[in-house]
């Protein structure tokens, strides 16, 4: 089953994202983002095309919930889960609600061949504020072509694609046994000078694992 859905119309994006996050995580961001082109500005305009095993349709509230091998484009926007509402307001906004196992977007960013890719248990797309949430088990990688250069996990992460400032939360519910208290991580590569590439690592990156106490290993 293949349904489109185009915008009335478009809004200016206002910015009004405000969350409680430690000061690490800004600084991550900070860092992940630098040199950053934004997201594919033409995608806001672009159509929403779905793609699934069954689809119920509620015109009155301008709702539509997708099931079985949900596969939602937008311009150069991917999304893929088991289940996808996708609701439009007035104004022509669209929002989605993924769910999977987990649920995973794409998307080009503007003028450079770089693509975020993200996953989550739960993905909450919003046009109008031009956001991505990942909640569980979430994962927030950038690709240079088909390079991986930069990748963040944690239990919720907010990506703002007008902005390319993210945030991201751990906690309990973060917890794996790879990462039993739930932090942070992040892997970020050094954006290069002069437009030069990267250089190729000598050695696998070490493997992190919890510490009991802040100033382990000083003398």
């Amino acid at each position: 089953m293949n349904a489109s859905f185009v915008p009335l119309s478009t809004m200016p994006f206002h910015p009004n994202l405000r969350r409680a996050v430690p000061r690490a995580a800004f600084l991550v961001a900070a860092l992940w983002c630098a040199g950053a082109a934004q997201a594919e500005k033409a995608d806001r305009n672009q159509p929403l095309n779905a793609e699934a095993d069954a689809l119920r349709h509620d015109d009155a509230r301008q709702t539509s919930v997708f099931t079985g091998n949900v596969v939602i484009t937008k311009g150069t926007i991917l999304i893929r889960g088991n289940q996808v509402e996708v609701r439009q307001d007035a104004q022509g906004n669209q929002f989605g609600v993924v769910h999977g196992t987990p649920g995973f977007f794409r998307q080009k960013r503007d003028n450079v061949e770089e693509f975020i890719e993200g996953t989550g248990t739960r993905i909450d797309y919003d046009s109008k504020a031009d956001t991505v949430k990942f909640t569980g088990n979430a994962v927030l990688k950038r690709f240079k072509g088909t390079q991986l250069n930069d990748e963040t996990t944690g239990n919720v992460i907010v990506y703002n694609n007008t902005t390319d400032v993210f945030t991201v939360d751990g906690g309990v519910a973060n917890r794996t046994p790879s990462n039993p208290t739930g932090r942070v991580r992040a892997m970020l590569t050094p954006v290069p000078k002069d437009g030069a590439p990267p250089p190729l690592p000598s050695a696998p990156p070490a493997t992190l694992k919890p510490s009991p106490q802040i100033e382990e290993g000083r003398q």
